[in-house]
């Protein structure tokens, strides 16, 4: 353990404590040759009467308060050894939160919903943060305990069932982790060492380029190549990464792409990194070669809020440069993927973003979505785009998100139109904490305009258990109307290379807005994608012979190059 400027340490291992030994670099050691799995231990720094948990526990069944436990592993005999993996390129990922996804809220019960997303046609699951956190409930971003699975899902044992048995459906696993921060309750690593470099909006950061800044980073680092190794995971989504503060010449971004390269040789499995930016800058997914961090790929907001802006109309906060463009920015974005590229930002009130080269960088190192637990979550009553929009524009929406040239993403129970919310909730045991993260939440929302909208109390039961996914939505209309046609659209994506096709150069997007008329049309290839968005009948000439329909939302009429739809109806279409 590594507590470089303590004098005394002590290691209590089940009730006994025994000295340690310091090295020059400042590591602790101690043998105790009765421990073994499921041996509670905690640390005793200098003469203060608290044993803290071990910043690097693997197990804390008692909470991030409580002892560690000492956790095998390789006790886990895996099941799925013939798996070669998931590449990003090409998936279609399914966003959930293991607590809202079932009523049970475990990894258990999430396994029994698996066989849904393989008949959507999923290839990867994306699961919100599963680290220790202090409280029943919480969203995942308040973690303290970056290296132990919380027992509020079912710990360790359980998160390498429910990765094994995506791995047998064919399904890859992608984790999102956050490094940017940690939680308000059971952040005791500054009693370690000098991890903190200050505070953010959201809590505590990390020293990634001060003095002792080399076994912090290591920290992290270490803890991303243990999911990957240790827990089968094919891809983690990185957190806020704009918040990482990091001088140093090479990036810790970069650093981790490199060691994360390497174990994915090593493994002989494709290993994934997804970063969340609110930078809009491309060098983060540019290749090493071309002077890069060299990620994987990275959340695209600005595609989510141009087609958020399109279908609802909403103007507010963030939403008004993209409303103010309307179909003509959705036609920027689909070809250049940000709208802001080191362009004014009414929202930032200063340019923002830098242009996109997508000569080099293809369109599935963008992850695009109408819907996430931010956008949604971040909402002040948690309404989805159900509660906005009829099933005629949801339909649209899915089709534009299914024939872009992103990597796509849905929101666990966007695919059947769920009408549950998804709020904010959370639930820390200290009650100054709990009415800290409501009142700042109140304000929060105040300050973004939601003017006497009644926000739910973040630490109520009920806020959580109103998050959860109603599963017998799905044999009601129009959600199973709704389920089929994504289940269609993503088999399109499959069966035609054409919607997949990334490079963004080859995509151009026809668009039409005036007096009754707002209409798409997403050239991919021989396909064509016709959405109406406008509430009355078009007729929309292709000057190309339409050969066959592929699939539309509701009847189309078709003939030579033309064809006419009703409002809020798309068509896919292949012309000669």
């Amino acid at each position: 353990m590594w507590a470089p400027a303590r004098e005394k340490v002590q290691v209590l291992v089940d009730g006994t404590a025994y000295p340690m030994r310091r090295d020059g670099a400042g590591w602790w050691h101690a043998s105790v040759a009765d421990a073994g799995p499921g041996s509670a231990y905690a640390f005793l720094l200098d003469d203060e009467p608290d044993p803290l948990p071990d910043p690097r526990s693997l197990w804390q069944p008692n909470g991030v308060h409580g002892a560690s436990r000492v956790y095998d592993q390789n006790a886990h005999l895996w099941a799925d050894l013939g798996w070669t993996g998931k590449q990003l390129a090409g998936s279609v990922l399914y966003e959930m939160h293991i607590g809202t996804f079932t009523p049970e809220g475990t990894f258990d019960a999430a396994i029994e919903k698996l066989d849904h997303l393989v008949r959507l046609g999923i290839d990867m699951v994306e699961v919100l943060p599963v680290n220790a956190v202090d409280g029943p409930r919480n969203w995942g971003y308040d973690g303290v305990g970056w290296y132990a699975v919380t027992e509020n899902y079912g710990g360790p044992d359980a998160f390498k069932r429910f990765v094994e048995a995506c791995h047998v459906r064919g399904l890859g696993v992608c984790l999102d982790v956050v490094y940017n921060h940690l939680g308000p309750s059971g952040a005791y690593l500054d009693r370690f060492g000098p991890y903190f470099a200050g505070n953010n909006i959201w809590g505590p950061t990390v020293n990634l380029d001060g003095p002792g800044s080399e076994v912090v980073r290591r920290y992290i680092i270490d803890n991303a190549l243990m999911w990957f190794r240790d827990f089968h995971v094919d891809a983690l989504r990185l957190d806020a990464v704009h918040a990482l503060r990091d001088t140093r010449a090479q990036h810790l971004l970069e650093q981790l792409a490199v060691e994360v390269e390497a174990l994915s040789v090593h493994l002989g499995r494709p290993l994934s990194l997804i970063a969340e930016s609110d930078l809009n800058d491309p060098k983060l997914i540019t290749a090493r070669e071309g002077g890069g961090y060299g990620l994987t790929a990275q959340w695209c907001d600005d595609v989510h809020h141009s087609l958020h802006a399109v279908l609802t109309r909403e103007s507010q906060g963030y939403y008004a440069d993209f409303a103010a463009a309307d179909l003509a920015g959705l036609a920027h974005v689909f070809t250049r993927a940000f709208l802001h590229e080191g362009t004014w930002s009414s929202f930032r009130r200063r340019n923002h973003g830098a242009p996109v080269d997508t000569r080099r960088i293809p369109g599935h190192r963008f992850v695009a979505y109408l819907q996430n637990h931010d956008q949604i979550g971040n909402r002040a009553t948690g309404d989805r785009l159900t509660h906005t929009l009829s099933p005629g524009l949801l339909a649209c929406g899915a089709a534009l998100l299914m024939c872009s040239p992103f990597t796509p993403m849905l929101f666990m129970g966007e695919e059947w139109g769920a009408r549950t919310p998804w709020q904010f909730f959370s639930y820390f045991p200290d009650e100054n904490l709990r009415n800290a993260v409501r009142e700042g939440r109140f304000a929060e929302f105040a300050e973004h305009g939601w003017g006497d909208v009644e926000v739910p109390d973040p630490n109520d039961e009920a806020t959580f258990r109103d998050s959860k996914l109603d599963w017998d939505e799905l044999n009601q209309e129009p959600h199973a109307t709704l389920l089929q046609l994504y289940i269609e659209l993503i088999a399109l994506r499959k069966r035609f290379p054409e919607l997949s096709d990334p490079w963004l150069d080859d995509v151009e997007v026809d668009v039409s807005e005036g007096t009754g008329d707002r209409t798409v049309v997403l050239h991919r290839g021989r396909l064509r994608l016709l959405c109406n968005l406008g509430q009355a009948e078009v007729t929309l000439e292709l000057g190309q012979r339409i050969e066959r329909i592929l699939l539309a939302s509701e009847p189309v009429e078709a003939l030579g190059d033309a064809i006419t739809m009703g409002p809020e109806r798309f068509a896919v279409v292949m012309v000669a």
